[in-house]
């Protein structure tokens, strides 16, 4: 079985590794997901900030109007 962390979206097989899990996968994007809910050990994957929200995300299609973060 597959956890989703409810904070960061990252999935684990075991939901102890998690902040905030849950069995269901996350279907909404990150806009909407401040930084300070992302697990603190995720924060250096994050690769795009949305210019719209200032929200980040790993993968730009998870963003309404993403830019690369240099």
């Amino acid at each position: 079985m597959t956890y989703t962390c409810q904070n960061c979206g990252v999935e684990a097989e075991d939901s102890s590794t998690l902040c905030k899990p849950v069995q269901e996968e996350l279907t909404g994007k990150f806009c909407g997901i401040s930084a300070a809910q992302i697990c603190s050990d995720k924060l250096d994957a994050m690769k795009f900030s949305c210019d719209s929200c200032g929200r980040v995300s790993p993968d730009a299609e998870h963003l309404c109007n993403p830019t690369q973060i240099t």
